[in-house]
């Protein structure tokens, strides 16, 4: 039945639009010049009272009959009331809007008074439409199956829930400051290739495409970090880069194969200089953005507020699991012992390794956080500096907030031996069959064999901190068209 009333409504209004045409009305108009937005008639009410205005906008709303009647539009900024007399318009003006439809777009200009009830209204005396809608408005989204279709028709969910619409308008507000925030420290912001000829950067399996010209196969960037380091190489001391991130990976409320990051490099800086560096821009961003240090995610509080706390990982495994890797002597004990606890681990997994797994499997969602867990295995860590008192760790943290990794971050591994030997180590996984395994980049080695300075280094999921501040639960709410299976493949 939903489907047949749709079906009728579409033909009601492509039968309008014939009409319309017949009667020498254009449906799709020019440019219309307008003097306000709709928050600026309702902010501004003192100012310009009695004055007229000229604005655009869909019609949201309409009641009354006769010979006046009043609407809502709405634009970008909000909605603003708009009251329709046949008087003020004449016969064919106010015969026109009466045929209008909700969801057709409008220009109009009157006078700015308000109603006997005080809401601020524009008295029409004249319009033009716009642009005729063809299918009507969603009035409500509700259900697995409409919020799969809010995600595929987003410019239809803008249109019907303001709150998705704050979403996205915050988003922009949180990268704005972002980059406020490091180009006030002399960061400069840089853009480095999309398409590379050897992946790395992270542990993630790659798309791949095809360059036919050069009949050469080439990587979708699974991180930015390979190429900013080059730069460092090159005297250029504080970067960051801004971009769009592929990874050829499961789809979750945490996980999008296509995503934002940022990543910051500093010369002559290591990770304690990024854990700084990160709480107090995420500070400022709240401040600046929320008015506020403090958030409500899930009806739990996160505060902002300095400084975070700082905690080693080995000991938030000891803690949250009661095993002590530090008791454990070697990768054979460390197996057992992942055994024990129902890990089952690949026969060849490291101690490293299997402290990780202990990590991610049992800690990493109860950190509420802000909180930066610190010093990792260097079996996991292939691009971070081994750490001077304990070289099976190094200088590499991630920053957690309600039990989601926001950030990644090291001192920067500067020796190019070192740096290679690693790097020897991933290609051997990527041969045993682990395909997000780190190549070799002989390039990278070429640029670090000509000396790159002690570097500190930082990479933020831009997706996840937006959830984080605007409260988001999934992190589809915070990307305007996240990737989806197509339609007419998916099981009905």
């Amino acid at each position: 039945m939903e489907q047949e009333h749709l079906g009728e409504q579409l033909l009601l209004r492509r039968h309008k639009l014939k009409e319309l045409r017949a009667q020498g009305v254009e449906p799709y108009g020019l440019k219309y010049s307008v003097s306000h937005c709709a928050r600026e008639v309702q902010e501004g009410f003192d100012l310009i009272e009695g004055q007229v205005v000229r604005l655009a906008g869909r019609i949201m709303t309409r009641r009354g009959h006769g010979k006046a009647c009043f609407a809502h539009i709405q634009d970008g900024s909000g909605q603003v009331q708009i009251y329709m007399r046949l008087d003020n318009v004449g016969d064919a003006q106010y015969t026109l809007f009466q045929n209008l439809d909700i969801g057709d777009i409008m220009g109009c200009s009157g006078t700015v008074f308000k109603t006997r009830t005080g809401e601020v209204t524009v008295n029409v005396d004249a319009f033009t439409l716009l642009a005729k809608a063809l299918r009507p408005l969603p009035e409500k989204w509700h259900g697995l199956k409409d919020v799969e279709t809010r995600y595929r028709r987003r410019y239809a969910d803008l249109l019907a829930n303001p709150d998705v619409r704050r979403v996205f308008i915050l988003r922009s507000k949180i990268i704005q400051a972002m980059r406020e925030f490091l180009t006030g420290r002399d960061f400069l912001e840089v853009e480095t290739p999309v398409m590379h000829t050897v992946t790395g950067g992270a542990t993630a399996r790659p798309f791949v495409t095809h360059h036919n010209a050069l009949d050469l196969d080439l990587y979708l960037r699974i991180a930015t970090e390979l190429h900013l380091k080059r730069l460092i190489v090159g005297g250029m001391e504080r970067v960051f880069e801004l971009g769009r991130i592929f990874r050829n990976e499961g789809i979750s409320t945490n996980h999008n194969p296509e995503f934002t990051s940022v990543e910051i490099y500093q010369a002559n800086a290591d990770y304690e200089d990024m854990m700084e560096l990160m709480e107090k821009m995420v500070l400022g961003i709240a401040e600046q953005v929320l008015g506020s240090s403090k958030v409500t995610y899930q009806e739990r509080e996160l505060d902002f507020s300095l400084p975070w706390p700082r905690k080693k990982l080995i000991d938030l495994v000891n803690e949250i699991t009661g095993v002590n890797f530090r008791e454990i002597a070697g990768d054979a004990a460390a197996r057992d012992i992942a055994m024990a606890r129902g890990l089952e681990p690949e026969k060849e997994a490291t101690w490293g390794e299997i402290l990780f797994r202990f990590f991610e499997e049992f800690c990493e969602d109860k950190l509420w956080g802000p909180v930066f867990v610190q010093d990792y295995p260097v079996d996991v860590s292939p691009l971070a500096r081994r750490c001077d008192h304990a070289p099976a760790f190094t200088y590499r943290f991630e920053c957690f907030m309600a039990g989601k990794e926001i950030a990644n971050a090291f001192t920067e591994l500067t020796d190019p031996l070192d740096q290679r030997e690693r790097f020897l180590q991933q290609v051997q996984k990527r041969a045993g069959g682990d395909e997000e395994a780190h190549m070799m980049d002989e390039d990278f080695l070429s640029a670090l064999e000509y000396g790159m300075p002690p570097t500190g280094g930082l990479g933020i999921g831009i997706d996840r901190l937006v959830m984080i501040l605007t409260g988001s639960t999934s992190i589809r709410d915070v990307i305007l068209f996240p990737t989806m299976r197509p339609k007419e493949f998916e099981q009905e």
